[in-house]
């Protein structure tokens, strides 16, 4: 069996070097993960330079993850500086070949560090950042692009070797899959386009594992609204991080879950279990 976590972390920097009540409780939450024993640990939206990470970032890393070697991809010109980002953790026992694939997205989104694969003996593991519509939506159309781009990158990789696909998609891809639906259909992360695309990728030959486990369950959300400071308190979240695996081996699924993150609000982390 191997254990994966998936979390969308909005700033490594802050979490890893800041004094703020905020980063404090998000380095909680890298207690909480450091204490699951994961083999595999994805994480995005780190924003941290194009160098990656610090001196003092790689001493702290060290502290919590000793066990764990890393790869990481940050934005780099022409798109902005310090922006998305993602990184990998894993176990030292492996020895995975890393790649950060541009895919043909539009705009700058290839040149954004939104995605680290590693390639296992047997399978594939690849975390993503997916782009934001965008506040009224304005990248919509680019966002729209980037879908189909990037579900046709992991057919490319399903046909190799099964995949595991983790990160912050940002969509919630159906109505039970934030609190108020009805409210939110031209919100950027529950447009039909962006679910619609979601749909596409799933039709690609993938499952959605939290779905494949609990069915159609409600009330279940990796996601709620800082500027709102009772999103959390009253449950009123979103769904839109996702571990999606290959059709193939959705049967060697063992758990699939949201990781209790405490009073911080943002993104909670996720977990797959799988006998792999």
């Amino acid at each position: 069996m191997m254990k994966f976590i998936s979390w969308n972390i909005d700033s490594l920097n802050a979490a890893l070097t800041s004094e703020s009540t905020r980063a404090q409780m998000s380095r909680d939450v890298i207690v909480t993960i450091q204490g699951m024993d994961a083999d595999v640990i994805a994480i995005q939206e780190t924003k941290l330079p194009i160098g990656g990470p610090s001196k003092k970032h790689k001493e702290v890393l060290a502290t919590y993850f000793p066990d764990y070697d890393y790869a990481w991809v940050s934005s780099h010109e022409p798109a902005r500086k310090g922006y998305a980002g993602t990184m990998v953790l894993y176990k030292k026992d492996y020895s995975p070949v890393v790649t950060h694939p541009e895919i043909g997205a539009p705009s700058t989104m290839d040149q954004e560090g939104r995605i680290t694969t590693l390639e296992f003996d047997t399978f594939f593991f690849t975390t993503v950042y997916t782009p934001n519509a965008g506040d009224g939506l304005s990248r919509l159309a680019d966002r729209q692009a980037w879908d189909i781009c990037y579900a046709d990158y992991l057919a490319q990789l399903d046909k190799a070797k099964p995949v595991i696909a983790t990160g912050d998609f940002n969509v919630a891809h159906e109505e039970i899959d934030l609190a108020n639906p009805a409210a939110n259909h031209m919100s950027a992360g529950f447009t039909d386009q962006e679910r619609e695309g979601f749909t596409n990728l799933l039709a690609k030959g993938f499952v959605d594992t939290f779905r494949q486990v609990h069915g159609a369950v409600e009330g279940k959300y990796s996601w709620f609204a800082q500027r709102v400071k009772t999103s959390k308190i009253n449950n009123s979240g979103w769904r839109i991080d996702y571990f999606l695996v290959s059709d193939r081996i959705k049967q060697d699924i063992i758990a699939s879950d949201m990781v209790d993150s405490g009073p911080r609000q943002d993104h909670t982390p996720i977990v797959l279990e799988l006998d792999i």
